[in-house]
């Protein structure tokens, strides 16, 4: 028989590179998140300026009802900017505000600003509420009581406006501590006003342009990161061709655990702070995991196929995080510190799923948040979260009850790892499932 040359694997990326993609991904991941905050911001602030003023440029809130048995209305202490007024003071270039007022039944009333200080003072002893916070069905307060009569006109007030009908207190905002008031115009105890507050920012609409602009610039950022750092993710190496066909995948999802004996009595107790590194980055894979999980839904829908290269950056997640989890406390069956690398590795723990080829258009849609539904309320029960109160899972049970014997007797029952790693089985399999990478749906059980 003639030998068959095969053909060779190819090299696997080197740690540098590795390293290198990974923090594409990650830093590609946040700039991704400031992007999205930019943009948000900006189209807020452009409807805001484009739908939401008056015809004379001012920006207001709705009208709202307040009333006191008291003689007077407060909002107290109001602080902007440096309240020491230095030279950084930027408040004042923000533009005029106003606060208007009137009475309900259509009497004369009294509205008024004043430094924080004065208006403390002027309210020594006279019964007033303070307003405290506003609500769609009234407003919260507190009630001075005392003796004292207002007499509105006997201070310097910074903004003022007295009369009938609807009266409007403007003022240039200077930074300090500032209260206003609202009043009957001859300080009358019993106040019943609506009142309304307004700015005049002219500068909100190229505020909000330039958020639009930078946020798209970011977004571009972040994408070409992305596109480093997934696009030359290391696809799987073939596998070396042989005179016997090998067997298929037992399934889609292929979770491999191997209990490494023996293991420390006392490390499980300090690992969460050797895991903080990898909880950091783990924050920002996520991230990505979900931005890139929309992403491929998007190409599922119109191509019915996963993009290899962000199912590879996916599947890199999902085994990173499990290599974490049986090193902490998911399993505790490791002392092996895991590895920073989304590819395979020499581990006790490692995880597969087989790339599909074609994808169901509908179920992509449909996975996360309707389907996968059964599984996640066995999983509630499973790792816990299923009460309104935290209330510890299976699964953090039998990992206590493992890491008391690990403790005591310098082993790990092998029963309680077989049906800990079942656990995470269940899991993992749901989380290839509803992150759309597979079409199968997940079974109901522990083993494999």
């Amino acid at each position: 028989m003639s030998a068959t040359t095969l053909p060779s694997a190819p090299k696997p990326p080197t740690p540098a590179r590795s390293a290198g993609r990974v923090v594409a991904v990650v830093i590609g991941a946040l700039l991704a998140f400031v992007a999205l905050a930019a943009v948000a911001l900006g189209g807020v602030g452009l409807w805001a300026h484009t739908t939401q003023r008056d015809a004379g440029g001012w920006l207001n809130s709705s009208w709202q009802q307040l009333d006191t048995s008291a003689s007077a209305l407060t909002a107290e202490g109001v602080e902007l900017g440096d309240s020491h007024g230095g030279p950084e003071d930027w408040i004042s270039d923000l533009g005029p505000v106003r606060v208007r007022a009137r009475r309900v039944d259509g009497g004369p009333v009294f509205v008024a600003i004043a430094p924080a200080s004065r208006m403390s003072a002027y309210m020594n002893g006279v019964p007033h509420m303070q307003v405290q916070g506003l609500h769609r069905h009234g407003f919260n307060g507190t009630m001075y009581p005392g003796s004292g009569v207002l007499e509105p006109g006997s201070l310097d007030w910074a903004a003022s406006a007295s009369g009938p009908g609807t009266q409007t207190a403007r003022w240039d905002p200077q930074s300090g501590r500032w209260s206003v008031v609202v009043m009957n115009a001859d300080g009358s105890p019993g106040v019943n006003v609506v009142v309304q507050v307004g700015a005049r920012v002219s500068w909100l609409g190229a505020v909000s342009g330039g958020l639009l602009g930078g946020g798209a610039l970011v977004a571009l950022a972040a994408a070409a990161l992305l596109v480093l750092g997934i696009g030359g993710s290391a696809r799987p190496a073939p596998a070396t061709v042989t005179a016997e066909p090998t067997a298929a995948p037992e399934a889609p999802v292929v979770l491999h655990a191997r209990l490494d004996e023996p293991l420390s009595r006392w490390l499980w107790l300090v690992k969460w702070l050797l895991l903080i590194p990898h909880f950091v980055v783990l924050a920002f894979l996520w991230a990505a995991f979900v931005v890139l999980t929309l992403v491929a839904m998007a190409a599922i829908v119109f191509t019915g196929r996963y993009p290899r290269a962000l199912f590879d950056f996916n599947v890199g997640v999902l085994r990173w995080s499990w290599r974490v989890s049986f090193y902490g406390y998911s399993a505790l069956a490791t002392d092996r510190y895991p590895p920073f690398s989304l590819h395979p590795a020499d581990y006790p723990a490692e995880l597969e799923i087989a790339y599909p080829e074609q994808l169901s258009r509908w179920k992509a849609v449909l996975k996360p948040w309707l389907l996968a539904i059964p599984h996640y309320l066995v999983l509630a029960v499973l790792l816990g979260g299923w009460s309104t109160r935290y209330a510890p899972g299976l699964l953090a049970v039998l990992v206590a009850i493992a890491a008391v014997v690990l403790l005591v007797r310098g082993r790990y029952p092998r029963d309680l790892f077989t049906l800990v790693v079942g656990i995470n089985r269940w899991a993992l399999r749901v989380a290839a499932y509803a992150g759309l990478m597979r079409d199968e749906y997940p079974p109901f059980r522990l083993d494999r």
